[in-house]
């Protein structure tokens, strides 16, 4: 990080920011053309996991290639100034890669879901169509957080 004085190192201060967020953007690569998208997710242990119906663009893209990077950005301000080209921003970030993968296991993917719902609600969901969506497992290799000198 070329600007270590916004460098977050502290894993618990890391998670924070996760536990905060309500979007991650996936970044996925087909045939050398990247591709970005936003999800709702969860995290837990190292894992993000996130939900999708059974087809679609980032899902044909991750059955081929199945390496991702991500990002997540929470308390965004625009922060003004007199002169243009000094204005900033206020955020807290979390960037990394990892490996996606499909779950399959259906008690393992039951928990995933529950891993989702929990970053947003302490309600449940009907389990009873739980084939009728695709959840995805990303192990984490790398995160780094950053926070603007605002902070």
């Amino acid at each position: 990080m070329r600007k270590k004085d916004k460098e977050i190192k502290d894993k618990k201060e890391i998670e924070e920011i996760i536990k905060k967020a309500i979007a991650l953007r996936i970044a996925m690569s087909e045939n050398n053309m990247p591709y970005i998208v936003p999800v709702c997710f969860g995290y837990k242990e190292n894992y993000l996991f996130f939900h999708s119906a059974p087809e679609g663009k980032k899902i044909d893209i991750i059955k081929k290639n199945n390496n991702v990077a991500f990002e997540i950005d929470v308390d965004l301000k625009l922060v003004k100034d007199k002169i243009g080209c000094k204005w900033g921003m206020e955020y807290k970030s979390v960037i990394g890669i990892g490996k996606a993968f499909f779950i399959e296991d259906l008690k393992e993917k039951e928990e995933a879901l529950k891993i989702i719902m929990k970053q947003y609600s302490d309600e449940t969901f009907d389990f009873n169509n739980i084939n009728n969506v695709v959840v995805v497992k990303i192990k984490i290799e790398a995160m780094t957080g950053k926070k603007s000198k605002y902070f």
